[in-house]
């Protein structure tokens, strides 16, 4: 099984870049982790931002690839504890098709994204920069990988 973060927005900082690779190398065996960014769409003065999450949309439903278990990252999604993750992860993992983690622009998910998800989970209540998801994303994986492995890195 592979994951693949299809991500909008573009050159995350260096501290965020470094700790995402960090941790993509971590998963390397155990869940090979791709990262795909996508342009954002154009907002500010006298652009329509309900055009751009559109556009991001579109753009992020073409980057799917086919029989694809989908996951959208949104405020209104399900909360999982890590424990709760390591045991999504191995669900996945016997149903043997390749994940895509799907976080969306400023405006969030748009409303096809959405639709097309097989499930929606939320890192909780806070308001995160997208950048930053990413990482807690990566990291939050690879914690669910070594819960399933026994590894001490999680101390519950």
């Amino acid at each position: 099984m592979r994951a693949r973060i299809i991500a909008v927005g573009e050159r995350m900082p260096g501290w965020v870049a470094e700790g995402f690779a960090e941790y993509r190398k971590r998963l390397s065996h155990e869940l090979p982790l791709e990262l795909l960014e996508l342009k954002p769409g154009t907002r500010g003065k006298g652009r329509d931002d309900a055009r751009a999450m559109q556009d991001e949309g579109a753009a992020i439903l073409a980057a799917l690839p086919r029989d694809t278990h989908v996951i959208a990252l949104d405020g209104g999604g399900k909360s999982w504890s890590s424990e709760a993750l390591a045991a999504q992860l191995a669900q996945w993992r016997m149903a043997g098709r390749d994940l895509a983690f799907l976080i969306g622009g400023p405006d969030g998910h748009a409303p096809e994204v959405l639709a097309r998800a097989d499930q929606t989970w939320s890192l909780g209540p806070l308001t995160l920069p997208h950048m930053l998801v990413r990482l807690v994303l990566a990291e939050q994986l690879y914690r669910a990988t070594t819960i399933m492995a026994g590894h001490p890195y999680h101390r519950a």
